[in-house]
């Protein structure tokens, strides 16, 4: 069987899910998740002309003044006045221009004395200075959210000042988490001798969690054939079953033998990239399966690779797949072989190192990456200072 790429195993993977059903939220409850449909403005932003400046409301043609005070505008109200020539409003930052105003005379460049105004500075140089205008932000029935965008911390504002107090998303995928291998015992036990503590369910989770995905850990399973069905079994209500370890093909690596007895239709094994190869893929019922390797740093990758994808385009994202960016690689790096390379990096100021242990058994290097340098199959070897692409990770 030959090697499939990463990019035709994203495609069909994200195409063995479907997109949740959506669901209207609280703004708390959003976060982090994706806009179900776009999202209108209810409202303009600002509501009206107001002052970006503590002053007076002028009229830009009677500079350079003087001007009687005839009243005060504070934010949070409409002020029932009207400018007439030769006059001025006192005004402070956020609150209505009074009708005829046109310009904030800013306090630093004013003399007040009782109501009489004179001009002590510069003064606005145009009409309309220091003044933001009634819809400058957004205006009413703008498209403020686009559908598949995630509700961040900034589109929760403007979810807020828009007038959208709930937003519409998608639903949550229910994650099913079975680590495998009769040596791991669970990461809060003393492990003795060869024996290993689980690490994969937990780093996973902590990587799913700000997904908004709904996280079920099955635990540990043996490698044992029934144990392992009952596993599956087990978890057949999830949307997305997620495996560590067993997916090679060694005599212990049981999760193919044992989903293809279950009824499971495989739909691709084996990816041509370094490290996690071994990453199989298909659906058991209304479940898509993803197999990762056990090694902790290939169970990294590959989920950052695939499974938040899958999460993400389940959950209705308009662009599921990490992003690419770009980085001026800080030393030489030789050609590489016959599988696309993800190097552990570290990306400061635009220029990226790789970590000194490459091993896909090193947890520490990739506890000290905060990038992904990737290289594709046969890339030949590259100079300092070359661009080069990089994912960024959390």
């Amino acid at each position: 069987m030959s090697l499939l790429p990463v990019a035709e195993a994203q495609a069909r993977l994200v195409a063995l899910g479907r997109v949740l059903p959506a669901e209207t939220v609280s703004l708390e409850q959003g976060t982090g998740r994706w806009a179900a449909r776009a999202h209108q403005a209810q409202r303009n932003q600002p509501a009206a002309d107001l002052s970006a400046m503590d002053g007076y409301a002028i009229r830009f043609a009677d500079l350079p003044g003087p001007w009687r005070v005839i009243g005060e505008s504070t934010p949070g109200t409409l002020p029932d006045l009207s400018l007439s020539p030769g006059e001025a409003v006192r005004i402070f930052t956020g609150a209505a221009l009074p009708d005829g105003a046109d310009a904030i005379l800013i306090q630093e460049e004013a003399t007040r004395d009782g109501d009489s105004l004179t001009l002590s500075g510069e003064g606005p140089r145009q009409s309309g200075q220091h003044v933001r205008r009634a819809g400058s932000d957004f205006m009413l029935g703008e498209t403020v959210i686009a559908q598949g965008a995630q509700i961040n911390a900034a589109r929760i504002a403007i979810a807020a000042l828009s007038g959208n107090g709930r937003v519409m998303v998608g639903g949550r995928p229910r994650v099913a988490l079975i680590s495998t291998g009769d040596e791991l015992v669970h990461h809060e036990q003393d492990a003795q001798g060869v024996n290993i503590p689980a690490s994969n369910a937990p780093m996973l989770r902590a990587l799913m969690t700000p997904s908004g995905a709904i996280i079920e850990d099955h635990g540990i399973v043996r490698d044992d054939f029934e144990t392992l069905a009952a596993a599956f079994r087990a978890a057949k209500d999830a949307d997305i079953i997620v495996t560590t370890g067993g997916a090679s093909v060694g005599d212990h690596d049981l999760v193919r033998p044992v989903l293809q007895s279950l009824g499971a239709a495989m739909d691709f094994w084996k990816i041509a990239m370094k490290p996690g190869k071994p990453l199989m893929a298909g659906t058991l019922g209304d479940s898509v399966v993803l197999g990762l390797p056990g090694n902790p740093v290939s169970a990294y990758v590959t989920a950052t690779l695939f499974l938040l994808p899958l999460i993400r385009a389940m959950s209705g994202a308009a662009e599921p797949l990490p992003p690419l960016h770009h980085g001026r690689l800080g030393h030489p790096l030789p050609a590489g072989g016959p599988r696309a390379e993800y190097l552990r990096a570290i990306w400061r100021a635009g220029d990226v190192v790789t970590a000194t242990d490459q091993d896909s058994a090193a947890v520490l290097s990739l506890a000290a990456a905060n990038a992904l340098i990737v290289r594709a199959a046969h890339a030949p070897a590259a100079p300092a200072g070359e661009t080069v692409d990089v994912i960024s990770l959390t």
